[in-house]
């Protein structure tokens, strides 16, 4: 690939391919995708996924080939443990894990469900294990050393989860996982940025000590309360953590968790590390969640919002419609069908300019001399300001009758 900054699937910036840009960068040969929407995500209020839905929506996963996929706690009610069996009996191609307390019992049960692995959390920082769980450190270590050494013993492949890790003294942190990697069990490690409050340069300091101490990989498990949850997991990766933990859509606490579309987009565009993931369906799966969840999300959000490539503006209208022949992808950064998302769409408003009406004219199959085009864009202008929105086919259409007769 001679210009890796510009395909005929994106078209970013090539600054992001300068020597002094990706020298620095230590992605692993290989990075999985860890989706936890039917666990975490779930945990969004007001969100209440059923066994049938679970089964839809982790089915649609692996048809978009997400490496691992979270089906649920077990612990948390008899439905929650069925659809976690009925998941992991599917025979999927993605690993199926489950999520347990630091408690020798949930790792029975997830045992008992079939799963391929398990993510055992315990709170990690000292005033979260004293302020919310009134316990002490000493607990959460013992509690952490018996859980893995139970899941160790059931065969599971065994993450160990650390709750608030970001918030805890860095040093302090790295002596708990320790004692957790000596005297139990981990085949790997997350550290959780459970709080959205740690900068991608604090994450990638934590990530090189780390990766000097421990042979085990790491996984980068994010939320988006500041709004840069995908900035600090691509930043974990590019130190060297292999496994980034996900939801469809940035489902999850609060402002959600760290989104699949846009980490993998902005991995395979604008680093150029390849994960696997079949792109082409998160607005197909998008869509599926925002279903069943009846969560709603901006029409301009990234990668799957309805109208993220729905243009008005006429000077981008103008741009576009000359562009699009011999460079598509002059207006956009990434086609639309790489995210399986509908095409690039021309909007009638009060923003609109003559490239708008000619392109809607075009497609009526009319023509209209340049006063009637005038008139027609000043009626459509004025529609858009009494109704303070877009004008339907309908109403432009009347527009045009008046217009020409």
């Amino acid at each position: 690939m001679t210009q890796p900054w510009k395909t005929d699937r994106w078209f970013t910036s090539p600054w992001n391919w300068e020597p002094e840009v990706r020298e620095p960068l230590r992605f692993p040969k290989q990075i999985r995708i860890h989706d936890v929407t039917l666990r975490d995500g779930e945990q969004q209020t007001g969100i209440v996924l059923r066994r049938h839905e679970k089964v839809a929506i982790a089915k649609k996963l692996a048809e978009a080939g997400v490496h691992r996929i979270e089906a649920g706690m077990p612990a948390v009610s008899a439905e929650d443990e069925a659809a976690v069996k009925d998941i992991a009996a599917l025979g999927l191609p993605s690993e199926i894990f489950s999520f347990a307390r630091c408690m020798p019992q949930d790792v029975k049960q997830a045992k008992e469900c079939g799963v391929f692995g398990i993510i055992t959390e315990i709170p990690s920082s000292d005033h979260i294990i004293k302020n919310a769980y009134g316990k002490t450190l000493d607990w959460a270590t013992k509690a952490s050393i018996e859980t893995t050494l139970a899941a160790k013993d059931a065969g599971l492949y065994t993450v160990f989860f650390t709750i608030d890790s970001t918030r805890s003294e860095p040093n302090r942190l790295l002596d708990m996982i320790e004692k957790v990697a000596t005297e139990g069990h981990m085949d790997a490690m997350t550290i959780a940025d459970s709080f959205g409050g740690c900068t991608p340069q604090a994450i990638q300091m934590f990530v090189k000590r780390y990766m000097a101490r421990f042979k085990q990989p790491l996984e980068i498990h994010c939320h988006e309360d500041f709004g840069i949850g995908v900035i600090n997991t691509v930043a974990a990766l590019a130190e060297g953590a292999s496994v980034a933990h996900v939801t469809v859509t940035g489902t999850g606490e609060r402002a959600g968790n760290v989104p699949l579309e846009d980490t993998v987009m902005a991995l395979h565009a604008l680093y150029g590390v390849d994960t696997g993931i079949k792109t082409e369906k998160f607005y197909e799966l998008s869509k599926l969640v925002q279903e069943l969840t009846g969560i709603t999300v901006p029409m301009n959000r990234p990668i799957v919002g309805d109208w993220l490539y729905r243009i008005e503006s006429g000077i981008v209208t103008m741009f576009h419609r000359r562009c699009k022949e011999v460079e598509p992808l002059e207006y956009i950064p990434f086609a639309p069908e790489m995210a399986g998302r509908p095409a690039v769409d021309i909007a009638l408003g009060k923003g609109s300019g003559m490239a708008n009406i000619e392109e809607h004219l075009e497609r009526r199959g009319k023509t209209a001399t340049p006063e009637q085009a005038n008139d027609i864009l000043n009626r459509v202008k004025q529609v858009s300001m009494d109704k303070k929105g877009l004008l339907t086919d309908a109403e432009f259409d009347k527009v045009v009758a008046e217009v020409l007769g």
